[in-house]
């Protein structure tokens, strides 16, 4: 049996029934226990995402809320909305999309009750404000043990092994679109990211306000040409992805030959890999916004993957669907390129590489800061250097690795890191609960809240 046999076997039963099931089942219940937040506070969430944070600059203290929300969008939308998309297409078919939508609504209650425990569950370390799972776990969990094995998990799963997959897939769509060699791009890639990371907190977020927004509207606006374009195939497309998630193989006439478990793991997978609702990283950045209560930025997590799931992913998705892509053998970034080369022609696969190349070049610099608070927790400041540096090398090697590896080796360490995560939500369901209530009848009534940030 190859390294690959045995990394897929692994995988099938680390994201097998149970974990799918726990994963949607903590959304499920966030969502029941909070009567259907991402429902109901829609518009207070538009709100607090879109309001002036005057006078707030990004410092050891934390960053504003805009900023958090676009250090955390700019992990979620990366190789997952368009290699992550095209995956989840081949493998599962076209049906695979609806359970990501589903993964993504659900995965809003789960991101707020990561966002308002991170906010409450904070300590300064080397004198920099930092938080997220393993911070949230110590001190509300009470369980150092389980907050180290999250530790340890996250640094492997995003620093090391989850940047590889963001540089693989850039090299994939630059050599393909540009014929640049893999190692030239990577060292390129490293180069930016190290120049980046090494200015902190105040340049991570300095470039993530500015860029995530650009590149984000450059995206959707080629996208949305190509699908209005082909308007009259919109309907069908659609047809196909909630057809698909029940009934695979007569919603694409058998040309996808899988079945509705393939379709429902691989849809809850890609999911979880481009929202990340869940998997215990985007609470990094909530954790040093500077909010005035917990729930605001609670809040602003649920536009985050409102915005990566349901507007990212769905528009990859019926690039790909309308322009038929999804019937080819290509896999990963290649696939989404041969979608938007129909619909663009040769410009296409400029159009993909260079939106790859900021997608996850911003992804990049926000899991290496996601790690490193987790390297605070564990080492203090004493080894940032030489994470940083290892940080680099990987990114340099992950480009010249075969695109299936890398994506399964991503998913084994999500899934490690995910499981802590989900057992200290479990834990903190009633805090969760008690800090929305607070925020609904004490706070926007003007009155004083019982939740203000703790430095630990």
């Amino acid at each position: 049996m190859d390294s690959l046999s045995v990394i897929e076997s692994i995988n099938n039963v680390l994201w097998g029934p149970v974990m799918l099931v726990l994963l949607l089942g903590t959304g499920v219940l966030f969502t029941i226990k909070l009567r259907f937040i991402q429902l109901r506070r829609l518009k207070d969430t538009v709100r607090e995402t879109f309001k002036k944070n005057e006078g707030v600059k990004a410092d050891d203290e934390g960053m504003s809320s805009f900023q958090a929300l676009a250090t955390a969008i700019a992990a979620q939308v990366g190789t997952g909305n368009l290699a992550g998309v095209a995956t989840a297409i081949a493998a599962g078919g076209p049906g695979a999309v609806f359970w990501m939508w589903i993964s993504g609504f659900f995965g809003m209650g789960t991101i707020f009750a990561e966002a308002v425990i991170s906010q409450v569950y904070t300590e300064k370390v080397g004198g920099r404000v930092v938080g997220g799972p393993a911070y949230y776990i110590k001190h509300g969990l009470g369980s150092k043990a389980l907050a180290g094995f999250f530790a340890v998990a996250i640094v492997l799963a995003l620093g090391f092994m989850g940047n590889m997959v963001q540089s693989n897939s850039i090299a994939d769509a630059v050599n393909s679109a540009f014929q640049i060699p893999p190692l030239v791009t990577g060292l390129v890639i490293a180069f930016l990211v190290g120049l980046i990371v090494i200015g902190g907190m105040s340049r991570i977020a300095h470039f993530t306000s500015n860029v995530v927004p650009i590149m984000a509207v450059f995206y959707l606006f080629g996208a949305f040409v190509i699908i209005l374009t082909n308007y009259q195939e919109i309907i069908p497309a659609i047809k196909m992805i909630v057809y698909g998630a029940f009934n695979p193989a007569a919603a694409t006439g058998g040309i996808i030959g899988v079945t509705i478990r393939e379709v429902f793991r691989y849809g809850i997978a890609r999911g979880l890999f481009s929202n990340e609702a869940g998997m215990g990283s985007t609470p990094h950045a909530h954790a040093v916004a500077k909010v005035k209560h917990p729930a605001q930025q609670g809040l602003v997590g649920i536009f985050g993957v409102l915005f990566d799931t349901l507007i990212v992913c769905t528009v990859t998705a019926l690039v790909i669907i309308i322009t038929e892509a999804y019937t080819t053998d290509l896999v990963g970034i290649e696939l989404t390129q041969y979608g938007f080369y129909e619909g663009f022609g040769e410009l296409g696969n400029s159009f993909i590489a260079i939106s790859m190349f900021f997608f996850a070049l911003s992804t990049i610099i926000s899991w290496y800061f996601f790690a490193e608070a987790n390297i605070r927790y564990l080492f203090g400041t004493k080894f940032l250097r030489v994470f940083q540096g290892l940080v680099l090398i990987f990114v340099v090697i992950g480009t010249s690795l075969e695109v299936t590896v890398v994506w399964e080796l991503a998913d084994t360490f999500n899934g490690l890191m995910v499981i802590p995560n989900l057992i200290a939500l479990l834990g903190m369901v009633s805090l969760v609960v008690k800090i929305l209530n607070d925020y609904e009848n004490n706070y926007e009534e003007d009155k004083s809240s019982t939740f203000e940030k703790e430095i630990k």
